[in-house]
């Protein structure tokens, strides 16, 4: 999915020049991993289920600790609509299972 904006305190991992920037989400069994890749390096944020915060505001923002990365509303996003729906799943699933109620 294409990154749309970022946090300032995460700026550095994005591409400084006017170069799209890609991210990816992987689901894991307590959180996720985002995926940014800055020319040849990679960077991973981790992000527990229970510090997991996501907004759809044209797109999405997913925030934690006080970070977001926001990914644009285009096709590559809607197709992952589905992508989305799991996670949001997941993440009930996890606060369901270890009594974890929002803030």
């Amino acid at each position: 999915m294409i990154v749309d904006e970022v946090s300032p305190n995460m700026a550095s991992i994005l591409n400084t020049i006017s170069d799209v920037n890609y991210g990816n989400i992987e689901l894991r069994p307590k959180g996720i991993l985002i995926h940014v890749t800055k020319g040849l390096q990679n960077f991973t944020w981790i992000i527990p289920y229970y510090r997991l915060v996501v907004y759809k505001v044209d797109g999405s923002s997913i925030h934690s600790n006080g970070k977001f990365i926001h990914f644009r509303n285009n096709k590559t996003f809607k197709e992952n609509k589905k992508f989305f729906d799991k996670l949001m799943t997941e993440k009930i699933n996890y606060d369901a299972k270890y009594n974890v109620s929002p803030i």
